[in-house]
Formats: C-alpha cells, sequence, structure tokens
C-alpha cells in the first residue's frame, strides 16, 4: 500500500465539499440539491466511478468549475467520491440538503482553505484516509479573539 497527499486546486474565491457517495445516482441528486439550495448558483461537481466504466462524472452549472472539479477527482482518483467546486454561496448554505441526499455517505470537508487529501492505493483502487484543511492553529483565542469572532458572525448576517 502506497500513502499519497493530493492537494485540491481551485480558485480562492470558491468553496470545496469533498464527500463520499455510494452510487452514480448522487451526480443528478447532488445536483438538484445544490440548484434548490441556493437558486442560480455557480458549481462544478465531478464523482468517480468504482465500477463499470469507471468515469468521472461531471454536472453543474458553470463550465469553469465543472472543468476544475473534473480535473481534481481525476487526480484523486478514489472511487465513490464527489467535489462541488463552488462560488458565490458558502458550504453551510448547502450542505444539510446534500448531507439529506439519500447516497450520501461521508462529508470529508467543506473548505475554503487550502485542502489537502491523504489517500491510500493498493492494487484494486484508492481511498481518502483524512483531509488536512486549512493551517494547524497558532494559539487559543482571547477576549479580542472572541469579540471578533462575534462581530464576524453578525456581519456576515448569520447572527443578530
Amino acid at each position: 500500500m502506497e500513502i499519497k497527499v493530493v492537494d485540491i486546486e481551485f480558485p480562492k474565491d470558491c468553496n470545496v465539499i469533498l464527500g463520499t457517495s455510494h452510487f452514480i445516482k448522487s451526480v443528478e441528486d447532488i445536483y438538484e440539491a445544490m440548484v434548490n439550495s441556493v437558486p442560480g448558483i455557480k458549481f462544478g461537481l465531478a464523482f468517480c466511478e468504482a465500477s463499470g466504466e469507471r468515469l468521472v462524472r461531471v454536472e453543474g452549472t458553470d463550465e469553469e468549475l465543472k472543468r476544475i472539479a473534473a480535473e481534481n477527482m481525476l487526480k484523486l482518483g478514489c472511487g465513490h467520491t464527489f467535489l462541488i467546486v463552488m462560488k458565490g454561496a458558502y458550504p453551510i448554505n448547502v450542505l444539510n440538503a446534500i448531507k439529506a441526499v439519500p447516497e450520501v455517505c461521508t462529508i470529508h470537508a467543506a473548505t475554503a482553505n487550502p485542502l489537502q487529501v491523504i489517500v491510500a492505493e493498493t492494487g484494486q483502487g484508492k481511498g481518502i484516509m483524512g483531509v488536512i484543511d486549512g493551517f494547524k492553529p497558532q494559539g487559543v483565542e482571547d477576549e479580542e479573539g472572541v469579540k471578533w469572532r462575534k462581530d464576524l458572525l453578525r456581519k456576515l448576517g448569520y447572527k443578530r
């Protein structure tokens, strides 16, 4: 078995969601979850088949984001995994809908941070062992940090 680190590459103004699902039907169902959660959302979705033709299946509303998702999934190559690259919306807007898709098994990451995927490769194929989302902490928040966090949530409209 070989362990590799795969960098997920996406534009700085985008967020990504990486997950595992179990059926080709996921592609259309995740697409519907996205557009029903945020009308007009811009995203690309790519799904790696684990059997049959073993293709990367692609959907979305934006050709460039579809291309970015597909290129990342070809590089990642883990069966039954999907990647959403989204712009103009945030994972918090769509995660509950995606998790409610019957085929979705796991969400590994939902982030705008640099994302690395730890992949195990055997003679059979590849699988996600874990993810590295962003960077390690530099300390513990103080009162000023608490104030900044609370102010940010209000500025973004998530709290009153």
